[in-house]
């Protein structure tokens, strides 16, 4: 092992990416494994613990030390030696949000700063922070910066050789009209261009958008008013037609009409995601548009009246993959799975909902869908029973691998355990036999949304699903608090190991410090103890327990004690932990 070239260690690791404890251990055992390791640990940002940041700080030139020093700006540093490495070259995925937010994490830990000079404080420690990242990075991939629109980084010196080869981007329509100048006239091969859209719309974004020659993915993201809505239709023309993936979301009426979908004929997916039927704009244009290389179509939440839909996919059905339209109560008519089964012959994964008293609509689908490989069944209320739902699948699906069962109502736990036992000896008979991944109830991974006042179907769940491992908890507004689903699956869960929670709305109440450090002083008491995965799912981490610098000090802590064997904040975007 130890004779193994480096090439293949690097090959090695990689698979440790998201495994942050392990990769620190392995920093101890010997030189090879530690330039290996470092070199992941600061690939991304998100990786970047307070001590990294303090790493950071030793780091900067000289000349910016003095900058600090002038302003007196002091923080520690780790040690007063030179730096083993030169970390800052390592970093591939950067986002200016998290440097601002991290660096007044630092400065409000290490100095007795004023308030209304911490701003001012953290502006400059993280210019000469990012000054040092344009020159040391020979090639950035991904860029984020949609909270601090006023750093004009891409004017630092090294920044058009560190910027030009980048290939995602995420940043707020109401950043500078210089830096989207800078930024167009540098970066030419932007493949996923991400942009959130506020009341303030840049004269800039056009240029950059204009001079892309390799844009694959364009999403945007509306936040205010309706007097948007032109100047966004008019920016759309300035999107190349060969983009292949496009997203709309928005939860205020301030969408564009979206005839300019037509545009785009070379689209593989197109994802939409509205709070009401109202924002789907002149959608009735699109339905005899043919789109020929479409194969993946996500509506979330509201979507358009069935008749549109139905002819859309009379059109467009023929190539898609995957289908996933709606999520709110009575969105799914029995005349639009007929469709799906009618005009969506090479499906690979279907979520859909069929009412209790439509079985024969889930059979029609089945026969039709013969590529059907995952499904993603709705239970409870007026949709199926987790009985009827296992009956269905295991008597007429036919290359059926992955099933989901979605109590998107009340869970009714009413499964027999020789109803349970009955499936798995049919599923066992089939021909050709295959194995399947099955959510529910033997589950071992969930996601699942469970309101304030609903704690004991929680309880309820833990209870039954003695297996569960892995657990999706949405959070804010109607859902529970960050408190309470830790309070419920350090109480209640059996074979937990990985806790994601999943911000979908602003939490009202934030979790205190000592309520984390009480979780998991708790989860340490445990029997049998195990290590917990942690991962905070969120567009903004100012709404999640990682704003509060006290809580990161106690992940700190519990990751270098073993308690936690990995933890990530991150974002909707990241495929990983969109289930």
């Amino acid at each position: 092992m130890s004779k193994l070239p480096a090439d293949c260690w690097n090959e090695i690791f990689e698979y440790l990416e998201d495994n942050i404890h392990t990769l620190y251990s392995c920093i101890l055992v010997n030189r090879l494994w530690c330039e290996v390791s470092v070199r992941i640990l600061w690939r991304n940002d998100w990786n970047y613990t307070t001590s990294i940041f303090s790493t950071l700080i030793a780091c900067l030139p000289n000349e910016s030390k003095e900058i600090l020093s002038k302003n007196e700006i002091t923080i520690l540093t780790p040690t007063l030696k030179p730096p083993t490495f030169n970390y800052a070259s390592f970093c591939k995925v950067l986002s200016v949000n998290r440097i601002y937010y991290n660096i007044e994490r630092l400065l409000k830990n290490q100095q007795n700063i004023l308030l209304q000079n911490l701003k001012n404080y953290t502006l400059i420690v993280v210019q000469e922070v990012l000054q040092m990242f344009m020159k040391e990075i020979s090639s950035l991939r991904s860029l984020t910066f949609t909270s601090v629109p006023y750093i004009t980084f891409s004017l630092y010196p090294g920044a058009k050789d560190c910027l030009k080869n980048l290939s995602e981007l995420r940043c707020c329509s109401n950043i500078s009209t210089e830096l989207f100048y800078q930024l167009s006239q540098t970066c030419y091969n932007i493949q996923s261009l991400i942009i959130e859209f506020k009341r303030i719309i840049s004269n800039g974004i056009a240029d950059l958008i204009s001079v892309q020659r390799n844009l694959k993915q364009f999403d945007m993201i509306l936040y205010d008013d309706y007097s948007m809505a032109n100047i966004i239709f008019s920016l759309m023309s300035k999107v190349p037609k060969t983009l292949i993936k496009l997203g709309i979301y928005s939860s205020v009426y301030c969408t564009p009409s979206l005839s300019f979908i037509a545009n785009f004929s070379n689209l593989q997916e197109l994802e939409l995601s509205f709070d009401l039927e109202e924002f789907f704009v002149d959608f009735e244009k699109l339905q005899y548009v043919i789109f020929s290389q479409l194969q993946v179509l996500k509506i979330w939440d509201a979507f358009p009246s069935d008749g549109l839909l139905i002819k859309f996919l009379e059109n467009n059905g023929k190539n898609l993959k995957e289908i996933y339209i709606g999520e709110i109560e009575d969105c799914n008519d029995n005349s639009l799975n007929l469709a799906i089964s009618k005009f969506c012959p090479m499906l690979r994964k279907l979520s859909t909902g069929i009412k209790n008293n439509e079985l024969e609509s889930l059979k029609i689908i089945f026969n039709s869908c013969k590529y059907l490989e995952s499904i993603k069944i709705w239970c409870g209320g007026e949709f199926l029973s987790e009985k009827q739902a296992l009956e269905m699948v295991v008597k007429y699906s036919q290359n059926i691998n992955e099933l989901i069962l979605y109590h998107i109502f009340t869970v009714r736990f009413n499964l027999l355990p020789e109803e349970l036992e009955s499936f798995f000896v049919n599923w066992t008979n089939r021909v050709p036999q295959k194995s399947l991944s099955l959510f529910c109830p033997m589950l071992r991974k969930l996601s699942t949304g469970i309101k304030n006042n609903e704690l004991e179907t929680l309880k309820i769940i833990f209870n039954s699903c003695k297996y569960l491992e892995s657990i999706k908890i949405w959070c804010g507004g109607k859902f529970l608090s960050e408190k309470q689903a830790l309070d419920m699956t350090v109480k209640y869960s059996q074979n937990i190991n990985e806790l994601i929670l999943y911000h979908k709305f602003t939490i009202q109440f934030n979790l205190l410090p000592e309520e984390l450090e009480s979780f998991f002083v708790t989860w340490t008491n445990r029997v049998p103890q195990k290590s917990l995965s942690l991962v905070i799912i969120t567009y903004d981490e100012k709404d999640s327990l990682v704003k509060n610098d006290e809580n990161i000090e106690i992940i700190n802590k519990y990751i270098k004690l073993g308690v936690i064997k990995k933890f990530k904040a991150t974002d909707f975007e990241e495929e990983e932990y969109n289930i």
